[in-house]
């Protein structure tokens, strides 16, 4: 189910927790964190985590998005990993402040290189935001089925990634990524995840086009 607009923080809200909690650390790092809740939409996101899930969140960077969920009061259990050993190293730092200012959340964060082993186990909830942009084009489905396997029985998969159109918004992504990532962007039809979901078993439950600045984001919501 779709959550409540008027439950919904503001980014504003979000921006603040951020601030809070990312205090340490390279300072271009920690100011991405700072503002990245005006660029992504991710009031759209911390919704969909109930109280007492089990979180994984695929690609975490620096842990922002577990990090807002623990801000916001909810108790819950969050793992995030990456690739990124910068990204690991500050989401650490924020870990142990959120142990303090959020003890009800439990945050734990890895990183894991593309061959390593996932987290075991399935979780209530599993987050895949801008990530799949990031890999190959020819690992993309693999990546994604492999994704779906960590959903677990009457799990959900929130899905955002940046829009295909109009043009100039796909081509404002692309420089942004090309700017903060240093990576060419190359992008998956929204069509073809949602085809990977249905062969394993899962049904879209939300299609939202979300619009924030230059930005185009697409949310899907998928559910066991």
């Amino acid at each position: 189910m779709k959550p409540s607009s008027t439950d919904l923080p503001s980014a504003t809200q979000l921006a603040k927790i951020a601030r809070a909690h990312y205090k340490e650390g390279p300072f271009l790092l920690r100011m991405l964190q700072h503002w990245r809740p005006f660029i992504c939409p991710f009031e759209n996101l911390v919704g969909y985590v109930p109280e007492g899930a089990r979180v994984l969140d695929v690609g975490c960077g620096s842990g922002l998005l577990l990090s807002l969920i623990a801000g916001l009061g909810l108790k819950f259990h969050g793992v995030g990993f990456d690739v990124s050993r910068q990204g690991i190293d500050l989401a650490h730092r924020m870990t142990q402040r959120v142990a303090n200012t959020a003890p009800h959340a439990k945050l734990l964060f890895q990183r894991i290189d593309i061959e390593d082993a996932w987290p075991a186990g399935t979780f209530d909830v599993v987050f895949l935001v801008d990530v799949l942009h990031h890999v190959s084009r020819e690992s993309k489905e693999t990546f994604f089925r492999q994704v779906l396997s960590k959903v677990g029985p009457r799990g959900k998969l929130v899905y955002k990634d940046m829009c295909r159109s109009p043009w100039w918004r796909a081509q404002a992504n692309r420089l942004q990524d090309l700017v903060i990532a240093r990576e060419w962007i190359s992008y998956v039809p929204v069509a073809a995840v949602e085809g990977w979901a249905r062969d394993e078993g899962m049904k879209v439950i939300v299609r939202e086009e979300l619009n924030r600045y230059w930005c185009g984001h697409e949310l899907r919501v998928m559910s066991r």
